[in-house]
C-alpha cells in the first residue's frame, strides 16, 4: 500500500497537512477587503504628453472599442477593427486590474503568526508526505 502522492509519505502527514494549509490560508485570505476605484468619470490611466498629463477614463477606452466592432461587424477580416477592439478591451481589462485595491483589516501578531504557520507549515507538510524517500 502506498501513500500520498504513490510515495510512502503516508496519507495522514497528507490530510493533517493540507487541512492546516486551507486553514491558514482561508482566515489570511478572508483577512483582506478587496474594493476598486474604477468608474467611467475616473481615470484608468494617465498619460503624460503635450506638457501634462492626462487621464484616460473608461468612456474613452469604449469610444475605439465601439469603433472597432463596427469595422468588424461591416467586413471581418478588417485588421484596424480587431486592432481597435482588441485593443481597447485589452486596456479596459488591465485599466479595472489595476484599480482594484487590497486592505488588510486590523489583526493581532498572534492571529497574522498563527495564519502563516497554519498556512505554510501545512504546505511543508503536504509537499513531505508527496516526497519519496527511497
Amino acid at each position: 500500500m502506498r501513500g500520498a502522492g504513490g510515495t510512502p509519505g503516508g496519507t495522514g502527514p497528507f490530510w493533517l497537512g493540507f487541512v492546516m494549509m486551507c486553514a491558514g490560508f482561508y482566515m489570511l485570505l478572508s483577512s483582506v477587503s478587496v474594493g476598486t476605484t474604477f468608474g467611467f468619470r475616473r481615470s484608468l490611466f494617465n498619460v503624460s504628453g503635450f506638457g501634462g498629463q492626462f487621464g484616460v477614463t473608461g468612456g474613452m477606452i469604449l469610444v475605439p472599442f465601439v469603433i472597432g466592432i463596427g469595422l468588424i461587424f461591416y467586413d471581418r477580416r478588417s485588421v484596424a477593427g480587431w486592432l481597435l477592439a482588441g485593443g481597447s478591451a485589452a486596456a479596459f481589462i488591465i485599466g479595472v486590474i489595476a484599480s482594484v485595491n487590497f486592505r488588510v483589516h486590523n489583526i493581532t501578531a498572534f492571529e497574522f503568526i498563527t495564519m502563516l504557520v497554519l498556512g505554510f507549515g501545512g504546505l511543508g507538510i503536504v509537499l513531505r508526505s508527496l516526497r519519496s524517500t527511497a
